[in-house]
């Protein structure tokens, strides 16, 4: 008989109690080993819609909802006794008529009143769509078929307008409320294949997203032990062509935050691993926490499959970097930024005319250090990608010296850059044409340098498959832009963007939007539209709260995580980002007023029980958590005065700006369901464009 596991338990076995769920995992081991074993009190559910559906006494009010028949059994609730009947007596288990998977459906009749939610910002500054006209003008009832739609929803999706749309897609199964949002948004999605006459409808990849058959007990205990989403890893069939596609060349794979581009990176690179003869795959990253995180969702994918273990190397790309450089040169005495800033105002000094400290730093690491350039006749000449002040020569002639001075002083001590490190490893691999990889894959690759791409054109770009990226330019926070194509990485053709997000409510999504251009372009001219971009689920709309003085705002935070820790957000499930260290000692006593311990997230640390994370927004990206306060966003905070005050050309000032906006979008997309965005009286000019949201569907 198979044993399977819906995702529908999983996520009601995650809101019980410690003790209750202890039960229930006993309850489960016992039964997948002898389901015929009497002690379970397995009883018929009667008056149902479903004749399939029994329940097992797990304890006194504890009771699982199962779907029985003569080959499978399948956990697909646990509950207290009321609910858990309620449950069952609500829903049915079908085979689609038309795609041949098995879903899950709410009884049409049973879900009495759809409540259309009430947005608390409307853009009064742009016409709304109608809200009484259908969303879905056009298309037709074969269409929504064809898509998954069961059938007594058809008529309702139809004639629903864009506000009673959206919320019908919370009683729909996942692979047709994707559908039907893609195309109110005016994307066509791809039609899935229909099964075949004598296929298993558990075994249509639709259904497989939802449904998990369990093997043995290792297995069954990782259905039990996480969530879903983080045990499953799973992939929608948009995403796993891209995984199981060969590339002649480097390529990448695009999309908001929150549509799985982590994921397919992480299946990208475990698939590698497994199919390359020989050879190790790095999957890559650009700090250790975001590096431990991509290992744990690695370890869920993998488990203790040591030959794929022994291929894959999964790490920072700087830590990676710097142990090849020892292996190859001797360990690597690296300055920190704040060292090289200091070595800059001592070489300002001797200059006939003051200069801005900020603004020739930046022109030390966006262009000096950044492209490795050893003379004063290669900085005259380069033509400065990346960089949009206007210089003559008579200006960069006056700055060749301070820079000539940093790279003397340097090279006295037997320092190098991270710049250096990966120009001396590119030198090297083309001198020796030996690399210690076969294939990388690097997530957020929005962030990656000018000389890391140059290292990771030489270490892989050459092989089939050799080259793979991961990443957002809406979520570009550290580099500068430039061209790829210039140093030999050409993605063009070889190019997807990803559509459909999970991890972020379509509400905080809708409403992070909004601080970024709808199409963003690289310097090569690639684009990336958020237009047709839909989020999987609904949620509460996020809140932005002003508080007169440090004191209000810290008691308003304070009151707000109380209130979703008593709606069953654990502390570990909370994160506080401000924009910089300077605003910590604020967050943490915000942490304080709301009784709870905080954890500080830097480089040693992860998730720790019973604490709320507090971090500064750049530490943000690429977590997740399901409560996300954006605190301390007042005027001259964010965007950073420092930051605006070094610059001296109109075109750096919109680059700042820029990368400003997508620093705070980075912050509020961390968010899975709740959001909080603070600031004390002056606030941020940013934030009256978070409060501008539309209604409708977008």
């Amino acid at each position: 008989m198979d044993f399977r596991i819906a995702d529908t338990f999983t996520s009601s076995l995650g809101r019980l109690t410690n003790g209750e769920q202890k039960s229930v995992k006993i309850t489960v081991f016992d039964l997948q080993s002898d389901p015929a074993n009497p002690g379970f009190q397995l009883h018929k559910i009667e008056r149902c819609k479903d004749p399939n559906f029994w329940s097992a006494r797990v304890n006194r009010d504890i009771r699982l909802i199962i779907h029985k028949t003569n080959g499978s059994l399948l956990l697909c609730y646990v509950d207290h006794h009321d609910r858990a009947y309620q449950w069952a007596a609500g829903r049915k288990i079908e085979t689609h008529p038309r795609t041949g998977a098995a879903q899950i459906i709410e009884i049409r009749e049973l879900v009495r009143e759809i409540e259309v939610p009430q947005y608390e910002y409307v853009d009064s500054s742009s016409e709304s769509p109608s809200s009484t006209s259908c969303a879905l003008d056009g298309i037709t009832e074969q269409q929504l078929l064809d898509y998954g739609v069961p059938p007594e929803w058809v008529s309702d999706v139809l004639g629903a307008n864009e506000d009673e749309l959206l919320h019908l897609t919370d009683h729909l199964p996942a692979e047709a409320a994707e559908a039907v949002l893609c195309l109110a948004t005016g994307t066509v999605p791809e039609v899935p294949v229909p099964a075949g006459v004598n296929d298993d409808p558990f075994c249509h990849p639709d259904a497989e997203r939802r449904f998990r058959l369990m093997t043995d007990v290792e297995e069954l205990k990782h259905a039990l032990d996480y969530p879903w989403d983080r045990w499953t890893v799973f992939l929608h069939p948009a995403q796993r062509s891209t995984v199981e596609r060969d590339f002649k060349g480097p390529a990448r794979v695009a999309g908001s935050a929150g549509t799985g581009k982590t994921i397919v990176a992480l299946h990208r690179a475990v698939r590698l691993a497994r199919t390359i003869p020989d050879g190790k795959v790095l999957l890559a990253t650009f700090s250790i926490p975001l590096a431990r995180n991509l290992r744990a969702k690695a370890t869920r994918l993998v488990g203790e499959d040591s030959r794929v273990w022994d291929r894959l190397a999964v790490r920072s790309l700087d830590d990676f970097a710097l142990e090849m450089y020892e292996e190859t040169f001797g360990r690597a005495q690296v300055p920190t930024a704040a060292m090289l800033e200091s070595l800059i105002r001592d070489a300002l000094r001797v200059l006939p005319r003051p200069m801005s400290a900020a603004f020739v730093a930046s022109e030390w690491f966006d262009v000096v250090d950044a492209w490795q350039l050893d003379t004063w006749e290669e900085y005259r000449d380069v033509p400065r990608l990346g960089r949009k002040t206007r210089m003559g020569e008579k200006q960069r002639k006056l700055l060749w010296p301070v820079f000539e001075y940093v790279r003397g002083v340097l090279h006295k001590r037997g320092s190098v850059t991270m710049a250096n490190v990966y120009s001396e490893l590119t030198q090297h691999l083309q001198d020796t044409g030996e690399s210690p990889v076969v294939a990388v894959v690097l997530d957020e690759a929005q962030d990656v340098s000018v000389s890391q791409l140059r290292f990771l054109a030489t270490l892989s770009s050459a092989r089939e498959n050799g080259l793979f990226f991961a990443g957002d330019l809406g979520q570009r926070i550290f580099q500068t832009p430039f061209s790829w194509a210039s140093l030999g990485v050409d993605v063009r053709g070889r190019s997807q963007t990803l559509r459909i997000n999970y991890r972020t409510s379509h509400q905080i999504r809708r409403q992070a939007d909004r601080l970024l251009h709808p199409v963003l372009s690289d310097v090569d001219g690639i684009t990336e539209s958020r237009k047709g971009t839909v989020s999987a689920f609904n949620g509460p709309n996020p809140s932005i709260k002003l508080a007169a003085n440090d004191m209000e705002e810290r008691e308003l935070v304070g009151a707000w995580i109380q209130e979703i820790i008593d709606r069953g957000v654990l502390p570990e499930e909370i994160a506080i980002f401000v924009r910089s260290s300077a605003q910590m000692p604020r967050a943490l006593a915000m942490i304080n007023k709301a009784g709870i311990e905080a954890l500080l997230l830097d480089n040693d640390e992860g998730l720790k029980r019973g604490a709320a994370t507090v971090a500064t927004m750049h530490h943000a990206k690429g977590l997740e958590y399901r409560a996300v306060v954006v605190a301390c966003c007042d005027d001259e905070i964010i965007p950073l005065q420092d930051r605006i005050s070094g610059v001296t050309d109109d075109s750096d000032l919109a680059e700042v700006y820029n990368t400003e906006r997508h620093l705070l979008y980075v912050a509020c997309t961390r968010a899975r369901d709740f959001l909080l965005i603070t600031a004390v009286e002056p606030a941020s000019e940013f934030l009256d464009d978070l409060a501008a949201v539309s209604d409708g569907v977008h």
